[in-house]
């Protein structure tokens, strides 16, 4: 490996780590705000990446993308979270929806506020 290799690998490591760290410091943030503690779920998008799903101690959602699948479960590791295979069962049970989720979801169904023009 020459040295322009080693520069480019060194940069791409630095990258990751901060993007590990910010992903961390979000999901942490998120976890204190609502009850100390998030599971986590990774979706895979696509060359967008990974999705992570939190769910807090208190039921509130959120969502993150990370570049790829390792930074997001480094990311998640790192916070504290617990990782989940699946977003099934006790985890989707967990989860509360407001009525901004509830608008956006009929209004999808129903060509209303957030369905778009169909």
């Amino acid at each position: 490996m020459d040295s322009t290799q080693q520069a480019e690998e060194t940069r791409t490591d630095a990258r990751a780590e901060r993007r590990v760290a910010k992903l961390a410091k979000e999901i942490g943030r998120f976890a204190a705000g609502h009850g100390g503690s998030a599971d986590a779920h990774l979706e895979y998008l696509g060359q967008r990446g990974v999705r992570i799903v939190l769910v807090a101690a208190d039921g509130q959602w959120g969502d993150l993308v990370a570049p790829s699948r390792e930074i997001a479960e480094q990311a998640a590791e790192r916070a504290g979270a617990t990782l989940h295979e699946t977003l099934d069962g006790d985890l989707a049970a967990r989860i509360r929806t407001g009525p901004y989720e509830w608008e956006r979801m009929a209004g999808i169904q129903l060509g209303g506020p957030g369905g778009g023009d169909r």
